[in-house]
């Protein structure tokens, strides 16, 4: 549906193509109208050797959509290479050696790592030993490679979303019946604000959540931009108050810088124990903060203590706020929004001594790129190396200078300032 709602807003289907034919699989794509409630629309089948069209494309994101979601069909059908499913390796193998475009193989590797990630949690297994079932299958990388390559295709430089719809109900998988949102689809859209929607089927599937959760910078009812194109993208006909579409909008904003707003959240504190700041950290960024900070300030009655400030998108801060009450010893919050001015900034993975390493890309208001290594990735691996800390990360930012300089303008990343 999201392939669909991107080729309706002007997405080359030549073009899309070419990049979809780095993939070592066999498939075509099979491109029509429709009409969903009203909506003129595309639909897009990935049509497989030996098996019969399915219906509907099964990935599902919002690059700036109004999304009355999509079904999604939890069956295990059979790969062209034989087998049932993929493991997470397989997948990470497979995209690794294609012949993709850099920043679509990193997308579309990120997306299956989200989902790896997900599954393992649910599951309770390593990320090593993940076995996919419906979305290791051939459609769902096409799916996957194809919001990649579109958005890139597309140049869109910054992604926006409502929130998430939630249908009601359960759908068959193969682990059985699961109540709706399944535990892997739940577990992608942690710190993603969400509503319900009054609809008795699966509105987002597991692979839909986590191209949401690669793709988009921020959660928000309408972003500030002139709007160009639009394109709509169809699933199957489905009963129902809303129509099984993905809607996308395509806009401009002027220079390269974006405005946006940011809740700020603030709370003074003078009795919390100051080794637990690292973890009361991790609870807020889990919650959809984007930055947190602290300062020492003098408090009445002469008392030390520290002034916590939490950055994080609008939609998030009852979540965030919730994490701040029971992780520390917080009673009180002060909240307002604030106008914002960002650069464009994305996460990129670039090959090193010590495996494939992320930094981060900012692209300043002159135009000019810079790199800066991932403290944790580099950490893990001066750790795993026993290399020092300071050289992997200069060589990573070396590397990541040599093999990005020359490309073309990218997407937005969309962390906090």
């Amino acid at each position: 549906m999201f392939m669909a709602a991107l080729l309706d807003a002007g997405l080359s289907r030549k073009a899309l193509d070419a990049e979809l034919a780095a993939l070592p699989l066999e498939f075509k794509l099979k491109v029509s109208r429709a009409e969903r409630g009203g909506f003129a629309a595309k639909h897009v089948d990935v049509v497989i050797p030996g098996r019969r069209a399915r219906g509907a494309s099964k990935s599902k994101a919002q690059a700036r959509s109004h999304a009355h979601p999509h079904d999604h069909v939890h069956d295990e059908h059979h790969l062209s290479d034989g087998g049932h499913g993929r493991t997470w390796k397989q997948i990470e193998r497979l995209l690794g050696k294609a012949k993709l475009t850099p920043v679509v193989r990193d997308r579309a590797l990120g997306i299956f790592e989200g989902l790896a990630k997900a599954e393992a949690a649910v599951h309770g297994r390593s990320l090593e030993t993940v076995h996919f079932h419906e979305v290791g299958m051939v459609d769902a990388i096409v799916d996957v490679t194809a919001a990649a390559a579109g958005l890139e295709l597309l140049g869109a430089g910054r992604v926006t979303s409502t929130p998430v719809g939630i249908g009601h109900g359960f759908v068959d998988t193969a682990h059985g019946r699961l109540s709706i949102p399944t535990p892997a689809t739940l577990e992608l859209l942690k710190g993603v604000p969400t509503l319900p929607v009054d609809v008795a089927w699966e509105t987002v599937t597991p692979t839909g959540a986590a191209i949401l959760r690669a793709v988009v910078d921020e959660f928000v009812s309408w972003p500030g931009l002139t709007v160009e194109q639009v394109g709509v993208g169809a699933g199957r006909d489905r009963p129902g108050p809303i129509p099984n579409v993905v809607r996308v909008m395509l806009g401009a904003r002027d220079g390269a810088m974006s405005r946006d707003r940011i809740t700020v959240i603030e709370t003074n504190l003078d009795d919390l124990v100051p080794e637990h700041f690292d973890h009361l950290l991790e609870r807020l960024m889990g919650a959809g903060a984007v930055d947190v900070a602290i300062q020492h300030v003098q408090m009445k009655k002469n008392r030390p203590g520290f002034l916590l400030r939490v950055l994080c998108p609008p939609p998030a801060r009852e979540a965030v706020a919730h994490a701040l009450f029971a992780e520390s010893t917080a009673i009180g919050l002060r909240h307002q929004e604030w106008d914002r001015l960002v650069l464009e900034r994305r996460s990129r993975r670039v090959d090193t001594p010590w495996g494939r390493l992320r930094v981060k890309e900012v692209r300043g208001p002159d135009g000019a790129r810079s790199w800066s290594a991932e403290y944790d990735d580099c950490k893990k691996a001066a750790q795993k190396s026993g290399a020092p800390l300071r050289d992997v990360v200069r060589e990573t930012e070396a590397l990541a200078c040599a093999a990005f300089s020359g490309e073309g303008r990218g997407e937005g990343e969309g962390e906090g300032a």
